[in-house]
């Protein structure tokens, strides 16, 4: 995997480049931002994402500006960050926070019309597993309208932090001031149902499993 361009330069004893570790991230996270150049102006736009195999995946309306500008080839970069928790230090120049993140280097082409609903299920099964099965799949006037497309994990690097403070060797250590980490996660609140959903039915499938994963990754608390 080439990994010259983004290789880390600050801290490098942070970075990866391991393809397990560089999935391991993406799967972890559900919004990717990306960067690209029009006539001379950076734009940054998040999306949900989902990884098949050895590839990004976003997709929107084929009516997007940016979309058909990323179809078309342009050059773009892809981040993504999670923040694992914030890291208190006995001093303001030491507090940090523990965190991983993505970046990844490429072009992205579109998914072909004849593959762009097993596009659509892998993208909808990766975001929420079983959910594709529960509900009407895209019609093809939808698919026409659908444009997914796809980028090549081949240049890309993982720049992490994990640990407590850095400063418990330091003089600093000595005065009673509370340090350590603020673990931060993301997890699943109640689900809300649509206003016109009748009433008492239930949860699918999908929703149940997620939300029990979710508890049981947080310990069973919900």
């Amino acid at each position: 995997m080439t990994a010259e361009r983004v290789r880390v330069r600050r801290a490098p004893e942070r970075g990866r480049y391991a393809r397990s570790d560089i999935h391991e991230v993406l799967d972890a996270a559900m919004v990717v931002h990306i960067a690209f150049v029009e006539d001379g102006q950076p734009y940054c736009i998040p999306f949900l994402h989902a990884r098949v195999r050895n590839a990004l995946y976003i997709h929107g309306s084929t009516g997007s500006r940016t979309l058909r500008l990323l179809g078309d080839g342009a050059p773009a970069c892809a981040t993504i960050t999670i923040l694992d928790g914030l890291v208190l230090a006995r001093s303001v120049f030491e507090h940090s926070a523990n965190y991983r993140s993505v970046t990844l280097l490429g072009r992205f082409t579109r998914v072909p019309a004849g593959e762009r609903g097993a596009a659509l299920e892998a993208f909808t099964d990766r975001l929420v597993p079983g959910r594709w099965s529960e509900v009407r799949a895209p019609s093809p006037k939808e698919l026409a309208k659908t444009s997914v497309l796809a980028m090549a994990i081949d240049e890309a690097s993982v720049k992490m932090r994990t640990g407590p403070p850095s400063d418990g060797d330091s003089p600093d250590a000595t005065d009673d001031v509370w340090a350590g980490i603020l673990p931060m996660t993301i997890r699943l609140g109640t689900p809300e149902p649509a206003p016109e959903l009748p009433h008492g039915l239930p949860l699918p499938q999908s929703v149940r499993n997620l939300c029990a994963a979710t508890s049981d990754h947080h310990g069973g608390e919900r």
